[in-house]
C-alpha cells in the first residue's frame, strides 16, 4: 500500500502519462474525501446487512501501536452464517488515545458492539491476550473470556527460559547464536560466503532467521535454522580469524539441541490452533491433554535441560488453564464436538456438562420457535393487507431449508423429548 499523496508525485504522474496521455489522475482530495469514504460506506452497509442475520457471535480484540506509536483498539467478530460457513470480519481498528485502563477499554468495547448493532447478550465469548487491563475490561463487562492459546504458550516458553537454573545454563549459547545471526545479517560478504558453503556441503540454501520477541515461535525457528546450517556456519566463520570466536562449541550445540527438542513440537500446535477457516476452541482440551501425556512428557533420550524446559512449560500451562470457568467452557466445547465428546473429561463432570448443554439447547430452541412464530405472523399480516394479484413469495435462502427440516414441533414437552433423544 502507498499513501494517497502518491497521486501528486511527479514521477507517478509521468508514469501515468506514459501509459495513457488521455487519463486524468484524480486529486488526492478526491481519494480522501470521495472515493475512500464511498468504499467504506458500501463495505459497512454490506457487513451490517450480514450481521442482522447473526444470532450468536464471538469476538477477538487487541491493543497495538503503529510505527509512529499511535495507540489503536481492534475488534473482530466471528460467526456462522445460514449456510454453516465460519465468517470473520474486522469491525474496526480505532484510534484509542485514552489511558489503557480496564474501565476505558471496557467502555470502548461496549461502544464498538453498539455501533454495529450487536447485542452483548448474543456474544458467546471474547478471546484476548493476557494483559491485566484487558482481562479487567472483560470482567467489568461481565463477558465470558477465553485466553489466546498462542499467546499463552508463548508466555509459557518465555517464562521457562527465564527460570534461573535454565537461564544460567543457556546464557552463553543463546548469546552466541544471537551474535552469530546478527553478524551474518549485517555483512553481505558473509551472506555470499554462507551461500557458497551451503552449495559445497549440499545444505538447503536458507537464510538465517532473526528472533523477534513479540513473534510467536521465532526463537525456536532461529535456533532450528542455526542447527540446520551449523556446518556451513562453522566453515565460513573459521576462515576469518576475527570471527572464529563465534563458531559454536559442542557444548553450545548440545544446549541449542536441548532447547530445540523441547520447543519444536509446540510450534505445530500454535499453527494448528491459529486457523481462521475453522473453529479451534474444541481442540484446546484435547491439546492440553496431549501436551501432558505426549508432547511435553519426559522421554528417556531427553537431556536434563530438555526435561526441565518441558516441565516448566507444562506446569505453567496447567496452572493458567485451571480456572473453573475456563475448564467448564473447554468441557462444553469438547462435549459438543462429536470427535471428542467426553474423552477428555473427568467422569464426575459429565452429568453437569450434559445438563448445562441440554438447558442451553432448550433455550435456543425456544428462541428459534418464537422467532419463527413472529415471522409467520408478520408474513400473514402483510399478505392480508396486500392485493392478491401483487403478492410475491419471498425467495428462501439455502440455510432456511435446513432450518425448516429441524423445526421443533409444538407442545410443551416436545423440546425436551427431542433433545433427550439426540443427546442419547
Amino acid at each position: 500500500m502507498v499513501s494517497i499523496n502518491t497521486v501528486s508525485n511527479e514521477g507517478f504522474k509521468k508514469l501515468i502519462r506514459t501509459l495513457d496521455k488521455r487519463y486524468a489522475i484524480p486529486s488526492r482530495t478526491y481519494f480522501s474525501q470521495v472515493a475512500i469514504p464511498e468504499m467504506y460506506t458500501q463495505c459497512r452497509n454490506k457487513l451490517e446487512t450480514e450481521l442482522k442475520n447473526v444470532e450468536y457471535y464471538a469476538t477477538t480484540t487487541d491493543l497495538w501501536s503503529s510505527r509512529t506509536t499511535e495507540p489503536y483498539l481492534s475488534l473482530t467478530v466471528h460467526f456462522i452464517n445460514d449456510d454453516f460457513e465460519l465468517k470473520s470480519h474486522c469491525l474496526q481498528t480505532v484510534y484509542f488515545p485514552a489511558d489503557h485502563t480496564g474501565e476505558n477499554i471496557a467502555h470502548g468495547l461496549r461502544e464498538s458492539l453498539s455501533n454495529w448493532g450487536l447485542k452483548e447478550e448474543d456474544q458467546t465469548c471474547i478471546t484476548t491476550d493476557n494483559g491485566s487491563n484487558v482481562v479487567k475490561a472483560v470482567e467489568l463487562n461481565h463477558w465470558t473470556r477465553l485466553q489466546c492459546f498462542g499467546h499463552r504458550l508463548h508466555l509459557a516458553i518465555e517464562n521457562a527460559l527465564k527460570e534461573k537454573t535454565v537461564k544460567d545454563r543457556i546464557n552463553r549459547a543463546t548469546g552466541l547464536y544471537r551474535s552469530l545471526v546478527c553478524h551474518f545479517s549485517h555483512s553481505w560478504k558473509k551472506k555470499a560466503a554462507l551461500s557458497e558453503a551451503q552449495r559445497e556441503l549440499h545444505l538447503p540454501e536458507h537464510s538465517l532467521i532473526t528472533e523477534c520477541p513479540t513473534r510467536w515461535g521465532s526463537r525456536q525457528k532461529m535456533i532450528g535454522r542455526v542447527l540446520e546450517q551449523r556446518k556451513a556456519l562453522s566453515q565460513v566463520l573459521s576462515e576469518d580469524r576475527k570471527t572464529r570466536h563465534l563458531v559454536p562449541s559442542w557444548q553450545d550445540i548440545e544446549v541449542l539441541e536441548s532447547i530445540n527438542n523441547a520447543l519444536r513440537p509446540l510450534q505445530e500446535f500454535t499453527d494448528a490452533l491459529s486457523g481462521e477457516a475453522y473453529a479451534s476452541v474444541s481442540y484446546l482440551k484435547p491439546v492440553l491433554h496431549l501436551l501432558k501425556t505426549s508432547t511435553l512428557a519426559a522421554k528417556d533420550e531427553d537431556t536434563a535441560l530438555t526435561k526441565k524446559i518441558k516441565s516448566l512449560v507444562l506446569g505453567y500451562m496447567e496452572n493458567k488453564y485451571s480456572d473453573p470457568a475456563t475448564q467448564e467452557l473447554l468441557d462444553i466445547t469438547s462435549f459438543i464436538d462429536p470427535r471428542f465428546k467426553t474423552d477428555y473429561m473427568s467422569a464426575e463432570k459429565v452429568p453437569d456438562i450434559k445438563a448445562r448443554v441440554k438447558i442451553e439447547m432448550e433455550q435456543v430452541a425456544r428462541k428459534e420457535k418464537r422467532v419463527q412464530a413472529s415471522t409467520t405472523d408478520a408474513v400473514l399480516l402483510s399478505a392480508g393487507e396486500a392485493e392478491p394479484s401483487t403478492s410475491k413469495k419471498a425467495k428462501r435462502s439455502l440455510g432456511s431449508f435446513f432450518k425448516s427440516s429441524t423445526a421443533v414441533p409444538p407442545g410443551p414437552a416436545s423440546t425436551a423429548v427431542q433433545l433427550e433423544c439426540h443427546r442419547s
